[in-house]
């Protein structure tokens, strides 16, 4: 299954909403899933220009798109996404 790094910023409303209900962060992973087929694998909030780290799998990029736009168009968090390649596969290529 494809892997992406998910970058994401929290605006105003998206923090706001966070600090009322923490637990919202588990609801948008299963959401994520359930309505839209990105399995979220691992999460981290970090400090610096960022305030997650998301490791997600999905069938394609399309279907990451899809999802990534789906969030932002709810006006509470902004995402990077970037598609990550095994290392191995990067190797088994420049062979």
């Amino acid at each position: 299954m494809p892997t992406f790094i998910v970058l994401s910023t929290l605006t105003d409303d998206g923090a706001e909403t966070l600090v009322k209900n923490p637990e919202r962060i588990k609801e948008v992973n299963q959401e994520l899933e359930r309505d839209f087929g990105v399995r979220v694998v691992a999460q981290y909030a970090v400090l610096g220009p960022y305030d997650f780290v998301n490791i997600v799998e999905a069938e394609d990029a399309a279907t990451v798109a899809r999802a990534m736009l789906h969030l932002a168009s709810r006006g509470s968090v902004k995402t990077v996404t970037l598609e990550a390649i095994p290392v191995a596969d990067l190797i088994a290529r420049l062979k």
